[in-house]
């Protein structure tokens, strides 16, 4: 799907919404097409860190609540590369967790499951091809 990281000139950074361990996440917005996005810029980490999240993503796409990859792309001058996601309208936990009623939540660890259940098929079926190969 991607092949070569590309300047990150269609991307400009709108306002920071979150980091992690190894990424800075942003709004942002294509100035090609003035689409918000999602800009996570990742901290110096081996690629192979880089490219196994990427294959993860790839992988994942089209299932429940995964939000889609769209696009690579690296800084020209630190050369750092960031992860160009969907953007999706949301409410901050912070905000939405004292309005949640039980069926709410509920709801909510039932749409995580699909994504467990989702991401646990994914890694059943990559170990086996891995113990295949050896």
């Amino acid at each position: 799907m991607f092949h070569k990281l590309r300047d990150q000139d269609d991307y400009e950074v709108v306002r920071k919404v979150g980091r992690g361990k190894y990424s800075e996440v942003f709004e942002g917005i294509n100035v090609s097409n003035n689409e918000r996005c999602i800009i996570k810029i990742l901290k110096p980490v081996k690629k192979k860190k880089i490219k196994r999240e990427i294959k993860i993503l790839q992988n994942l796409c089209g299932g429940p609540n995964i939000v889609k990859l769209l696009d690579i792309v690296r800084d020209q001058h630190s050369k750092t590369p960031s992860l160009i996601f969907e953007y999706v309208n949301n409410t901050d936990f912070k905000v939405l967790y004292p309005t949640l009623t039980d069926y709410d939540i509920r709801y909510y660890i039932y749409e995580l499951l699909k994504v467990v259940s989702l991401s646990t098929s994914y890694f059943l079926l990559w170990s086996m091809s891995l113990k295949c190969k050896i």
